[in-house]
């Protein structure tokens, strides 16, 4: 019989930068007053306080640029090459962070699979090899990146943590989501798309999946394609850094995949079976499609609704956010976790409680 897969811990990190409300002002400047008062209203009710960026932001939102180094100079933001050097420099920094948030001191060198996702940056030797270096993980670690699946990819790295730890019940995985969104600020006058990018903030979450029973139990997956779909959400490599396209019909898009997955997701169950709901905070409408979907208790995603109002949307590392809160959970319970991308996709899973 297959050894099962627990998460033992789970450690999250952010950068020093708050930016959210600098960025509302920042994004509103580049509107005609009329669109602005749209703008500020939509944004008040987007559910989100706080998010925080790799580089620090200007002194005055309404300035020539919208960080304090002057590379997001308004009329001349920098083009894919800068804003990859950018990530270079910053995002082996925020994972090493989340790394030692796990305070695996002496276990560092017994971890034997890395696996790292992220979406927002490139560069080979990439952060897999600097987290390595970094964190005194043994060079014989096998090493994975699952890259540019966008928000459900931390949910395709525990479905791959298990497979390994399944197959090698000796097996120490190390999983690392990390996302600078905020490196790809776009400088426009459309008002999604300043919308959409006010949901973005960076982070990392760090876990560590094992044979050991304590923790959080990886029990099945599941994966939804709503392929009719497919236009509404995608993320693109411009010249001008990655684009995302989130269309306003992303929440209805959800429902109408929930509502008609909902037993397959569950493994036939009601929703009163499940006990803990991680979903991934991909916007307060997001959150909103789900509830009416699966009709649930207004209490049943606060966790993700706290997530979403002290970080935003940090991509692959939001979910993971909220799956550490499932850890302070009681022994005994089930879950379900998702996260969707683009596709239109939603990875599902469900999981239990054991200490």
């Amino acid at each position: 019989m297959p050894a099962k897969a627990y998460i033992n811990r789970i450690a999250t990190a952010v950068p020093e930068h708050e930016v959210h409300q600098f960025y509302l002002r920042f994004a509103a400047s580049m509107l005609a007053a009329d669109r602005r008062r749209i703008f500020e209203r939509m944004a008040d009710v987007a559910g989100i306080e706080r998010r925080y960026s790799c580089f620090a932001p200007a002194i005055d939102p309404e300035g020539p640029s919208a960080d304090l180094a002057g590379t997001f100079i308004r009329g001349a933001f920098p083009g894919t090459a800068v804003r990859m050097a950018m990530f270079g420099d910053a995002a082996p920094v925020l994972a090493q962070k989340g790394v030692d948030g796990l305070e695996l001191g002496d276990g560092a060198s017994r971890i034997t699979h890395l696996i790292v996702t992220t979406c927002t940056g490139f560069s080979a030797p990439g952060i897999d090899l600097e987290l390595v270096a970094r964190c005194g993980l043994p060079d014989r670690v096998e090493r994975t990146m699952i890259g540019f699946m966008g928000c459900y990819a931390a949910i395709n790295g525990l479905k791959l943590a298990r497979h390994i730890v399944r197959s090698d019940p000796q097996a120490r995985v190390l999983l690392v989501n990390i996302e600078l969104c905020t490196m790809h600020l776009r400088e426009t006058t459309e008002l999604e798309k300043l919308l959409s990018f006010c949901l973005w903030g960076d982070g990392c979450a760090a876990a560590l999946v094992t044979a050991e029973p304590v923790g959080i139990e990886l029990d099945s997956f599941h994966c939804i394609v709503a392929h009719e779909r497919r236009d509404l959400m995608s993320w693109s490599i411009r010249d001008h850094g990655f684009e995302m396209v989130l269309s306003g019909q992303v929440p209805a898009a959800i429902h109408e995949a929930l509502r008609s997955s909902q037993d397959a997701i569950l493994g036939g169950r009601t929703t009163e079976a499940i006990d803990l709901w991680a979903v991934h905070p991909g916007g307060r409408s997001v959150l909103d499609a789900v509830e009416r979907a699966l009709n649930l208790a207004p209490t049943a995603l606060a966790p993700s609704r706290e997530v979403l109002r002290q970080y935003g949307n940090m991509s692959s590392a939001t979910v993971m956010f909220v799956m550490k809160e499932m850890l302070k959970a009681p022994p005994g319970l089930l879950g379900c976790g998702m996260s969707f991308g683009p596709g239109l996709t939603a990875e599902t899973m469900l999981f239990r409680t054991v200490s």
